[in-house]
């Protein structure tokens, strides 16, 4: 008796999805931002008296503009919340604390932040809140550090509030980044290790007979298992295409260039890759084209014409 060999181990890794973007600010945003600056808080008045914190500049029944600014107190109540035992970084807190929704006092609407608490233990829905302000401020949701426990009562009527400020703040920077940890599952997995060794490696469907490149592990049509391994290509045709003019950052290629969709002869859909060793203006739907490989590289740098005939429009037609 033969011992059974051990399944491939399933690849896993770092991924960081980061995307931090530039965005301009209406008035009303603008006056909030920059009153948080100041240790003001403001809210906005919708058309039915509803005093909205953080303000918005439609009404969201009636979708009419509003600009009619109110500050608020920086106390509040909490009106439900969540204990967060293990921050993450660049959370408001380095320590365990609850995220809560907070109404501050003359708001209808609650704010959501950070309550710097000892314990869950501490915290109730009920409890008395206030803000406390960052030591540097700059215009932003994080001039709030946090809230904090407070004792004394609620007793504040919004007041108008022209929203005039020196320097206003007409701008900011959105950083959105997730980190996580990333594993492609079985399916993929073998199709990775198999471009290592400059090999397209796909799965066939027992039931529709359709082979996934990259293979998803089961068919999306049918919903059973795909478990027969094909190897597809090299060579491929073009079915669609884009000619791309803006150049990305940290990416070393000179604009225009061409990005397509490219089915690999043998696959049942289109993956995607660059083409390169032709004029960006000469490729077309139905070339033929084959895969590159720069040395060491552990996919496809890019794909070329093969020299070949264009494929005929019926052949991949149903792969556009």
């Amino acid at each position: 008796m033969t011992a059974a060999a051990s399944p491939p181990e399933v690849l896993r890794a770092p991924l960081v999805v980061e995307f931090p973007f530039t965005r301009s600010l209406g008035p009303v945003q603008s006056a909030f931002l920059t009153g948080l600056r100041e240790r003001v808080v403001l809210g906005v008045r919708t058309t039915d008296g509803t005093v909205m914190v953080p303000p918005v500049e439609y009404d969201p029944r009636t979708a009419e503009e509003i600009r009619e600014l109110v500050e608020v107190a920086p106390t509040g109540t909490v009106t439900t919340w969540a204990w967060n035992g293990r921050p993450r970084p660049h959370q408001p807190l380095d320590t365990p604390f609850a995220w809560a929704l907070v109404r501050l006092d003359g708001a209808d609407t609650a704010i959501l932040h950070a309550l710097d608490a000892p314990g869950p233990e501490a915290v109730r829905t009920g409890m008395r809140v206030r803000v406390r302000w960052a030591e540097e401020r700059a215009g932003a949701i994080t001039d709030i550090a946090c809230f904090e426990p407070y004792e004394g009562p609620a007793e504040h009527e919004p007041a108008p509030h022209d929203g005039d400020f020196a320097n206003a703040v007409t701008g900011i920077t959105a950083p959105a980044r997730l980190d996580y940890t990333y594993s492609p599952g079985r399916a993929q997995t073998a199709y990775i290790n198999a471009l290592a060794e400059q090999k397209t490696v796909g799965e066939r469907c027992p039931s529709c007979h359709k082979v996934y490149v990259p293979p998803r592990g089961a068919c999306p049509t049918c919903g059973v298992a795909t478990t027969d391994r094909v190897e597809v290509g090299p060579a491929g045709t073009v079915t669609t295409f884009c000619i791309v003019n803006i150049k990305a950052k940290n990416l070393d290629i000179e604009v225009p260039y061409v990005y397509a969709h490219i089915a690999l002869d043998g696959a049942g859909l289109a993956l995607h890759g660059r083409i390169g060793g032709i004029p960006y203006d000469q490729v077309r739907m139905g070339l033929r084209v084959e895969p590159v490989w720069t040395e060491g590289g552990r996919y496809p740098d890019h794909y070329r014409p093969t020299g070949e005939p264009d494929a005929d429009y019926d052949a991949y037609k149903e792969l556009i």
